[in-house]
């Protein structure tokens, strides 16, 4: 019998559910608005409605559905499926959400941390299933990072492990949103591509990306693919910050892949090449041939299948 799962990718602005069998295959999906100011109880109310829509539309019984998982931004206990602290879920902490939504839905609900769940989805569906050895990193309004280490997810003692995103890469840097200066998040996320690219506006005013209307990390990435002067230095600035930090992570944890999702993701060939090309100045040579850096090859539904990859782990 197939086994299915219920996907929840929990957002601050939309949220995007589905019905996933445990070869990845999505049967049916829905994307609802959050609306976090109307308050936690009526969003998971809104989610629990969302998934009965989905079952009946599907004609699959919940009594099918072997659980739901969700991935969340924000620090999470995964052991409870609470909510500790979410920037972008404001009043959260502190919420018990897998207890709420098991309330309200009669499935055993698993919460996880949206990279965390980004790098079981690679693990579960994605190029290099079943690996033992994955460094996963997610890349767009901020940076986020989840590592499988001997076919574990990597967590701590407190559930906060795997914050690669706040690995400081340069001391001197920008300040992170998190009050830290120089973390990857505040050199290479889409808001620190943005955030520099306003700073060069007087150096280079005839930048082909302050012709935009929106000025954003897609416009920068175009840019630099013609040839902006403006563009490129971003771009350098962004790959070189990921590539000392990849670099440590290679040290530290000897995984067989890297594997970079998020939006920023979707500029291909000049984020990776850019990365692998100033990679071996801060790796040791005794490393070389041990690790693959990719790009996922599930970035439509990446949200939706690591969330239901949530449950898969958590029951094997």
């Amino acid at each position: 019998m197939v086994r299915r799962v219920i996907g929840i990718d929990l957002g601050g602005t939309e949220t995007k559910i589905g019905i996933v069998e445990e070869d990845g295959k999505i049967v049916e999906k829905k994307v609802i608005p959050t609306r976090v100011s109307e308050g936690r109880t009526t969003v998971v109310t809104r989610i629990g409605e969302a998934i009965n829509e989905l079952l009946v539309k599907s004609g699959i019984d919940s009594k099918q559905i072997i659980g739901i998982g969700v991935g969340s931004p924000g620090s999470i206990d995964h052991d409870t499926g609470t909510v500790l602290f979410s920037p972008n879920l404001p009043d959260w902490s502190g919420f018990g959400l897998a207890a709420m939504l098991e309330r309200v839905t009669g499935i055993r609900t698993f919460v996880e941390n949206d990279a965390n769940s980004f790098i079981l989805g690679e693990w579960a569906f994605g190029e290099f299933k079943g690996s033992q050895h994955m460094v996963g990193l997610t890349l767009g309004t901020g940076v986020g990072g989840g590592v499988i280490t001997h076919g574990i997810l990597m967590t701590g003692s407190k559930g906060y492990g795997g914050e690669l995103g706040h690995t400081i890469v340069e001391p001197e840097g920008p300040v992170c949103g998190c009050g830290s200066h120089g973390c990857l998040e505040a050199l290479a996320s889409a808001t620190a591509i943005v955030n520099l690219a306003r700073e060069y506006s007087k150096r280079f005013p005839q930048s082909t990306i302050f012709a935009s209307p929106e000025l954003n990390s897609k416009v920068v990435f175009d840019a630099a693919r013609e040839g902006d002067l403006a563009a490129t230095l971003i771009v350098e600035r962004a790959t070189r910050a990921l590539a000392i930090a990849i670099g440590n992570f290679i040290h530290v944890f000897n995984p067989e892949h890297i594997v970079i999702g998020g939006g920023i993701s979707r500029a291909g060939d000049l984020l990776i090449n850019g990365i692998r090309e100033k990679l071996p100045a801060f790796v040791m040579t005794s490393f070389n041939g041990t690790f693959s850096i990719t790009l996922s090859k599930l970035v439509e539904n990446a949200g939706i299948t690591g969330a239901a990859s949530i449950v898969f782990y958590r029951i094997s």
